[in-house]
């Protein structure tokens, strides 16, 4: 039988180009030259809009801005390509992602369980791969040798966002300026704007940084540092206060099949739309606030607050349905997975074949999670008020307290001196001792 050999050469180049081409030295200044075109995940804000010049001045390449639409709002899309050109790119390219992060991103990750630290819904986590994923396009469709961020080197997104570019193009070179530039601040950075005559937006700084998509809005900074002090309640953007929510509950169900959501109140919706409708009906009843400390990647703890509204009621209802449709076991085993689950989505691992194979184990036991689930919202609270499948492991001719002809209770008798044998014997020995 013929032994094929590794790909040792691709391996080669690809490790030979990244150190030759070596970027991100440190001083404040790339090199000139290094690199022809860049694709820079561009938001519009300060930061991108000073990275544009920077990059062009520093590599002397060419800049072309991507913004993906991950259902942010139309707010954060205005003008943006006016933006970017003024700032020095040579074109703005922007793709709708909200169906595709809805589909393959959100729902695999709420078919798993996948809840990191006991709180978080990974609604930043699971956006940065499917940008990622488009940056990567885009740079190939346009022939672009980098491409570039602005994350800080304090956060998780700088792992997430490369990790996700080793993983599809390896080729791609990354520039990361807040590893790099001699900006220190948001200050400095207006200075460099102005000096290079750079428009940069002129609405009022938020006191807090924010993250919005479909799934969610964090909040960080100010306040929230001292883990001591209460969220101000006029920080909330996407969800009513639960003191201030309807004095009446609302009751919604939820139509799922293998374990992802399709349906509320029985109209079949596509991903990103039943997303969007939760959103709609939880923040209106004060659901899904959390407020968190959680261990960041690079080390450090950070506190931070999310609302997911509908996150929060989409994952009671398929949690609540697995109790009808999986056994002991298979519930013990997939909660247990779901936890490295949550851990490899957080750390940016989203395309390691570990990831990819564990979705394949929940996709396969949650085939029979398909059915429906009735909530109860109220005032902050999300409560279950029934289930139903046409699976279901639940039988009340077995369960009842009645006798049935499928349970005999004098059977117990027997199972529990079996079971508790083990115990018997551990008590007959330290009598005996």
């Amino acid at each position: 039988m013929e032994i094929k050999q590794a790909p040792t050469e691709s391996l080669s180049l690809a490790l030979q180009n990244d150190r030759d081409g070596e970027i991100g030295k440190g001083n404040g200044k790339g090199v000139v030259g290094q690199l022809k075109k860049v694709v820079l995940a561009y938001s519009g804000g300060l930061d991108t809009s000073v990275i544009v010049p920077w990059l062009r001045e520093n590599y002397g390449c060419e800049v072309v801005c991507f913004t993906a639409d991950v259902g942010q709002g139309m707010k954060e899309l205005k003008g943006l390509e006016e933006k970017a050109i003024a700032s020095g790119a040579s074109k703005l390219v922007v793709k709708d992602l909200k169906e595709e992060f809805a589909k393959d991103f959100i729902f695999p990750c709420l078919r798993a369980g996948a809840v990191y630290e006991r709180k978080y819904l990974l609604g930043t986590s699971m956006a940065r791969p499917v940008i990622a994923k488009a940056m990567v396009d885009v740079a190939e469709e346009v022939g672009a040798d980098a491409v570039a961020h602005g994350c800080t080197g304090k956060g998780n997104d700088q792992v997430r966002f490369e990790l996700a570019c080793f993983a599809l193009n390896p080729n791609l070179k990354v520039v990361a300026p807040w590893r790099e530039w001699d900006i220190t601040g948001r200050q400095d950075a207006i200075e460099y704007a102005k000096k290079h005559n750079i428009p940069i937006p002129v609405t009022k700084k938020s006191i807090y940084s924010r993250d919005a998509n479909l799934w969610h809005l964090s909040h960080e900074g100010d306040v929230l540092e001292d883990p001591t002090n209460e969220p101000k309640k006029d920080m909330y953007m996407i969800s009513t206060d639960p003191e201030d929510a309807p004095n009446e509950p609302e009751y919604v169900e939820i139509g799922i099949e293998g374990g992802v959501p399709v349906s509320i109140n029985g109209e079949l919706l596509s991903p990103a739309s039943l997303i969007s409708k939760a959103n709609h009906i939880g923040g209106k009843h004060g659901i899904g606030r959390i407020d968190m400390v959680e261990n960041r990647l690079v080390g450090m703890k950070s506190r931070g607050v999310y609302e997911t509204p509908g996150g929060t009621i989409l994952f009671a209802a398929v949690r609540e349905l697995e109790s009808l449709t999986l056994d002991r076991e298979t519930i013990q085993v997939k909660d247990s997975l779901a936890l490295k689950y949550a851990e490899l989505v957080y750390a940016g691992r989203w395309f390691d074949p570990l990831r990819e194979s564990m979705d394949a184990f929940m996709k396969k036991i949650t085939e029979t999670t398909t059915g429906s689930v009735s909530l109860k919202l109220y005032k902050g609270s999300v409560q279950v008020a029934g289930r139903r499948s046409l699976y279901s492991l639940y039988r009340e001719d077995i369960s009842s307290f009645e006798n049935g002809q499928i349970y005999n209770q004098a059977d117990a008798a027997g199972f529990i001196r079996l079971y508790g044998l083990p115990t018997r014997v551990r008590a007959m020995l330290n009598k005996s001792l």
